[in-house]
């Protein structure tokens, strides 16, 4: 569940070269050609041929549905309890069997769902808000402000990422908001260093110069020109950010700074179940099987997408 080792060494302050971590981070961003704006839905056609990125996408998009619908698919309250049914083991009454208190496990990994989906949806896409900010300005302004602003995203990412949550949360409390604010922040810096190589691409390019020419203000090119040319690697980076944001959100709730009892956040669940290994093991593998088929199918997903979008 530790995602430390990962996270924390994806890039070096002062490397600026790419690498490949577990979960191909920096090569999936930066493989997409700058310059490249997505045309209709081209791009979606060519990740259902490529099979990788069609069976991610379908994990993904199945998570989804049984968020969505979980409610009406569990066949138990996530938090009813059965003292006269405590660790069963997997039947036809509980597929999933039970934990230590008689609740139905199927039905706790189905409704925690929609928190990992809604914190790690969230996380990810703050993150990539706030990284992107960062990089539009930082790559096409460039200079002393470029300096100070990649000199700070350094500073963050001296930090191991699961240090940093832990540091913030233990701070301002572990509520959902709190979470997502978290990790959008730890995502922050990785983001920007990413996505400022692509702006260094695409500032070079002759429709920015003639916007230039034509007198448009630094805003009006950052976000009619730069930022739609940018739109493959950020739905890469997107996508890689979400696999990133299920294990740091799942690894918190193990911890314990995650979601806190009674809620079925898959993290915790795992953590609960540690001590029944040996004699219910179904308490903690099944929402562990859980978040690594949702960590693979983004990772797959992302994988697509950027075969997709190559030009």
């Amino acid at each position: 569940m530790n995602t430390s080792s990962s996270e924390s060494h994806e890039l070096h302050p002062a490397d600026m070269a790419s690498h490949t971590p577990l979960l191909h981070e920096r090569p999936a961003a930066s493989a997409v050609s700058a310059g490249q704006p997505l045309r209709g839905v081209a791009w979606f056609g060519r990740l259902c041929r490529y099979p990788p990125g069609l069976i991610g996408l379908l994990i993904v998009v199945l998570y989804v549905c049984l968020a969505l619908f979980a409610e009406a698919i569990a066949p138990y309250s996530a938090s009813e309890q059965d003292l006269t049914a405590t660790l069963q083991a997997p039947s036809a009454a509980h597929w999933f069997g039970t934990d230590q208190y008689g609740r139905d496990i199927f039905s706790r990994v189905l409704i925690g769902s929609r928190d990992i989906l809604l914190l790690a949806f969230s996380s990810a896409a703050l993150g990539l808000l706030l990284g992107t900010s960062v990089a539009l300005v930082a790559g096409y302004y460039g200079g002393t402000l470029d300096e100070l602003l990649m000199r700070a995203m350094d500073m963050l990412m001296s930090f191991p990422a699961l240090l940093l949550a832990l540091l913030i949360l233990a701070t301002f409390g572990s509520a959902l908001l709190n979470l997502v604010v978290c990790i959008g922040i730890v995502f922050m810096p990785r983001v920007a260093r990413v996505i400022r190589s692509v702006v260094l691409k695409i500032r070079v390019q002759d429709y920015v110069t003639a916007a230039q020419v034509r007198g448009e203000s630094g805003y009006s090119i950052l976000v009619r020109e730069i930022l739609p040319n940018a739109r493959g690697p950020l739905v890469v980076e997107g996508a890689i950010r979400l696999s990133y944001a299920i294990l740091i959100g799942a690894s918190l709730g193990f911890l314990g700074l995650g979601l806190q009892p009674p809620s079925p956040d898959w993290g915790l669940q795992v953590s609960e179940g540690r001590i029944f290994l040996l004699t219910a093991p179904w308490v903690s593998v099944f929402p562990a099987l859980a978040i690594a088929s949702l960590v693979i199918g983004a990772n797959l997903l992302a994988d697509g997408l950027m075969h997709a979008l190559q030009p």
